[in-house]
């Protein structure tokens, strides 16, 4: 899958979730500062074209410190971010939590049984699907 693919998937998916928004809807976005979240706003025009009643406020910050804001805001209930970008070591803890949403509900277009095996369980708690995937790495020690 290219770098366009994920980030119109992502597009898509966040469509997905904003697919129910009332009029004159704000979401922030709290994202990474990377070059895919980076691609992914600048398909901005086409979302804002699409949706003109929802107004998308993204907070684009580095790793280290958007995994501590993100952590203290939805640990706190505090509402800050309605969207985030986490990684596959929050999704079970949290899930676990009950700070996650499902995501089973999603449009019949969005094929969950794309998702690699691998990727699909790391963001699934108890048979709920709670993140959807912009891209999929891994480590290796050597």
């Amino acid at each position: 899958m290219n770098m366009t693919t994920r980030a119109l998937m992502g597009a898509g998916a966040m469509a997905a979730l904003c697919s129910a928004a009332a009029a004159q809807t704000t979401i922030t976005v709290a994202t990474v500062n990377n070059g895919d979240m980076i691609r992914m706003q600048g398909l901005m025009d086409d979302f804002n074209t699409k949706h003109p009643d929802i107004t998308v406020e993204w907070v684009t910050l580095e790793e280290n410190i958007l995994r501590q804001n993100v952590t203290n805001d939805i640990a706190t209930g505090g509402g800050q971010y309605d969207v985030m970008t986490i990684g596959t070591y929050e999704v079970p803890i949290w899930g676990k939590q009950g700070w996650l949403a499902s995501l089973n509900d999603l449009p019949a277009d969005y094929d969950v049984d794309d998702l690699l095996p691998a990727i699909r369980g790391g963001l699934t708690v108890d048979g709920n699907l709670l993140a959807s995937p912009f891209y999929g790495e891994s480590s290796m020690v050597m």
